[in-house]
């Protein structure tokens, strides 16, 4: 059956406390999908932001986001009263994050409720650590050191805890105990918020799409634990290689992302063991995984550390069908959507179709009026999914106003409209009248927003991530008129 759905991350949704969180309006917005006969909520990386507020760039692939924890959720368990909540100052605006504020301000709320908070007999709790635990521990105990170190990557540790020397490790694990179970304390409250969430989305017929980065941030406890299944020099620990992307027309001196890169012979010879705890967790809280950079694990782009631009970087052989192969042998056949975009080559749609994975159309790179362009809606066949845009894209009407004029009126010709502010809802039609098995749009598509809305611009600083929408935009009118396109072209969720 072809359905549809909503792209909007947590952080993005209406609060009085400085961004979205797992609360009041989480729930809203299952209701208004539910209201419009949505199949789908995706979401960005629920993991906690790191260097530039990224979802991408997380200090763990397994954690969850503090700041999403419902803050009125825990003054109803005792734990926060009204008045405390109501006098920190979140910054920001109902219209976008301030990141620097929710750091000083939310963590002072949750120490407050961690001091209050009684966990050591809770039964709920004592299982969570313990099934948690080969994650939660070295998490834990990373980001209460990272604390004690002004809050530095690891490299910049002391070089016996940075080095997970045994006896360093024991000193700053009794240093930073406290630390340490407050740490646990907030990724149980993300889960235990996160899973009612889940069931309640799913209860209503909702399922939820989350996204996994192909690459994991150097700052990280994934990588301070695990040194050697990255690929970093046996004595200073830095990274040998780094990720990004080569040149292009976009980018003259290509994307240095700066990830370090894995060490796929490692990861092959202990069966991908970490590949696999990393898609079973990431099963158990979205029913759909998008996996970011899919053409990594058939070649990836390999740059010399140290290096100012991608310029000088090149290809290695990643691990292919094997990896999935492990992944589906432990834990069967996943529901896996595949990032494919950007220069594909044959052996890329070849693991694509091993796979049997549908990769992603984008309309917004559709309308050059040169040629017959594969992610225009009469080429998007039923194995993909098909997106208006994605976050990393202008939203649609941001797109109409900055790209060349022949590609707009081509978009405007192909789509039957006369005005270009007519083009948000035009491309959701156009998406959700294609074959493909699944159509979605970004919400800032749907209430027809400018670039003042869009998530995030690639390799920029500063006015990415911040992006929420407004409280009153909700509407049993928006959810109407999505419902009758969505039941027009035969995608109603019920």
């Amino acid at each position: 059956m072809r359905r549809s759905g909503v792209l909007m991350h947590i952080s993005s949704l209406p609060s009085p406390y400085g961004i979205g969180t797992l609360g009041k309006a989480a729930y809203d917005f299952v209701d208004f999908l539910w209201e419009a006969k949505q199949k789908y909520w995706q979401v960005l990386p629920v993991n906690p932001t790191g260097y530039g507020d990224s979802p991408y760039q997380s200090f763990s692939v397994f954690a969850g986001n503090p700041y999403f924890i419902d803050l009125e959720l825990l003054q109803q368990e005792g734990l926060l009263l009204e008045e405390e909540i109501q006098q920190c100052d979140f910054g920001g605006s109902e219209h976008y994050v301030d990141y620097e504020k929710m750091y000083t301000s939310r963590y002072h709320l949750l120490k407050l409720a961690f001091s209050r908070s009684h966990l050591k007999e809770n039964l709920e709790y004592q299982q969570f650590l313990e099934e948690n635990q080969f994650w939660l521990d070295d998490y834990a105990c990373y980001m209460a050191i990272k604390e004690r170190f002004e809050n530095q990557c690891w490299l910049s540790w002391d070089e016996g805890v940075a080095t997970r020397f045994p006896m360093a490790m024991k000193i700053y694990q009794q240093v930073c105990s406290k630390q340490i179970r407050f740490q646990k304390f907030m990724q149980f409250y993300f889960y235990r918020q996160w899973k009612a969430l889940k069931q309640y989305a799913n209860e209503k017929g909702i399922l939820l799409i989350g996204d996994m980065p192909i690459y994991v941030a150097l700052d990280s406890s994934d990588v301070w634990a695990n040194p050697e299944l990255f690929q970093l020099d046996q004595k200073t620990k830095r990274p040998i290689q780094v990720a990004g992307c080569p040149p292009d027309g976009f980018s003259p001196t290509g994307q240095l992302w700066g990830n370090p890169l894995y060490h796929w012979d490692a990861m092959k010879q202990n069966g991908y063991q970490w590949w696999i705890q990393r898609t079973a967790m990431a099963s158990k809280l979205f029913d759909v995984i998008r996996i970011d950079h899919f053409r990594g694990f058939d070649e990836y782009y390999a740059i010399p550390y140290g290096d100012k631009t991608a310029e000088n970087g090149h290809w290695e052989q990643g691990p292919g069908y094997e990896l999935f192969q492990e992944i589906e042998k432990a834990l069967g056949k996943q529901h896996i959507i595949a990032e494919n975009l950007g220069f594909l080559t044959p052996s890329v749609f070849g693991l694509l179709e091993k796979c049997g994975f549908p990769g992603m159309k984008v309309l917004e790179f559709a309308f050059n009026p040169w040629e017959d362009n594969m992610y225009l809606p009469h080429n998007c066949g039923k194995d993909s999914v098909v997106y208006t845009g994605t976050h990393d894209n202008d939203t649609v009407r941001g797109w109409a106003d900055c790209m060349p004029q022949n590609q707009v009126e081509y978009a405007m010709d192909y789509l039957n409209v006369t005005q270009k502010d007519q083009l948000p809802w035009a491309f959701i039609r156009a998406a959700w009248g294609t074959a493909s098995q699944l159509a979605i749009a970004p919400m800032q598509d749907i209430l027809e927003l400018n670039n003042d809305a869009k998530m995030n611009t690639p390799s920029t600083l500063g006015w990415n991530w911040k992006w929420r929408m407004d409280r009153h935009a909700i509407t049993p009118e928006l959810a109407h008129r999505l419902r009758r396109i969505t039941e027009i072209y035969q995608r109603a969720a019920y």
